[in-house]
This record gives structure tokens, sequence and C-alpha cells, in this order.
């Protein structure tokens, strides 16, 4: 073997193991931000399962309005587990957010008039005395089971 092959074979094992070195250190960078998002998503989770059972709790104690409640809870339904949202026990929750929809918030309610005003709370009498049991017994589902593992709703 000449020393110009040995020298190009030897280059050549030098740049294959350097770059199998790099693609290592990148592979374990993603690996690494990989778990990162699994944590953060896994604490995300926690979080707002543990405001989804702060504001269901609230509900069932007569703390938090049915209204205002059943709207944070499909919120916050919605961005914990879309399956679970759609299930058919938390449809009371859309159907008091759809409801409501129309109704103006913060600022642009303190911007009604009376009348107006007025109009809004009578349909928020009407939504809650015809959806509280319902809502009742889809935050109480929530609290027992709706929110456990999901290997353990099934």
């Amino acid at each position: 073997m000449s020393t110009l092959s040995l020298v190009l074979l030897v280059t050549g094992v030098a740049l294959l193991t350097a770059l199998a070195l790099y693609a290592l250190y990148l592979w374990r960078r993603v690996w690494a931000q990989q778990r990162n998002q699994e944590l953060a998503t896994n604490e995300r989770r926690e979080r707002l399962a543990g405001d989804l059972q702060i504001l269901a709790g609230s509900l069932l104690d007569g703390q938090l309005p049915l209204i205002e409640g059943a709207i944070r809870i499909k919120v916050l339904l919605d961005n914990y587990d879309s399956a679970l949202s759609q299930d058919t026990r938390c449809q009371v929750f859309h159907q008091l957010f759809e409801a409501t929809a129309q109704v103006p918030t913060h600022g642009d309610w303190k911007a009604l008039d009376k009348t107006t005003r007025r109009q809004h709370e009578k349909h928020f009498h009407e939504l809650e005395l015809q959806h509280k049991a319902a809502a009742r017994t889809a935050a109480r589902w929530l609290l027992e089971d709706g929110l456990q593992a999901p290997s353990k709703r099934a």
C-alpha cells in the first residue's frame, strides 16, 4: 500500500469518525429537546387539570356563576384534551359557550346600556335554569372520572 493511499485512508476514517461524533452530538440535542418538550407538555397538562378541578369544584360549591364557569371550563378543556372536551358528558359546556358567544365582555360589557345588559342577564338566567343540573352533573363527572388518567378513564 502506498503512502498516499494510507494517508487518504486514515484521513477518511478520521473524517467519518468526526462526522459520526457530530451526528451523535446533534441526536443527543434532539433527544434532550424532546424530553424537555415532553416535560413541558406534562407540566402544562397537570396545571390545566388542576385549574379544571378548581373550576369544577367552584361551580359545584356555588362559588362561581354557572355561565362563567361553563365558559372557562370549556376553554380549558379544549386546551387540556380535545377528546375529553368532545365527550358527550361535557357538551353542556359547549352549549353554554355557544349560547353566550355573542355577549360582549369586559369593557364592552360595561359600555352596554342598561336595557341591553338586562336582556343579556335575563338570557343568562334562562340558560342557568335550563342547564344548571346538566352543568353540575358534568362538573361532578369531571372531578370524579373525567380528569383521571386516560388509562383509568377507559
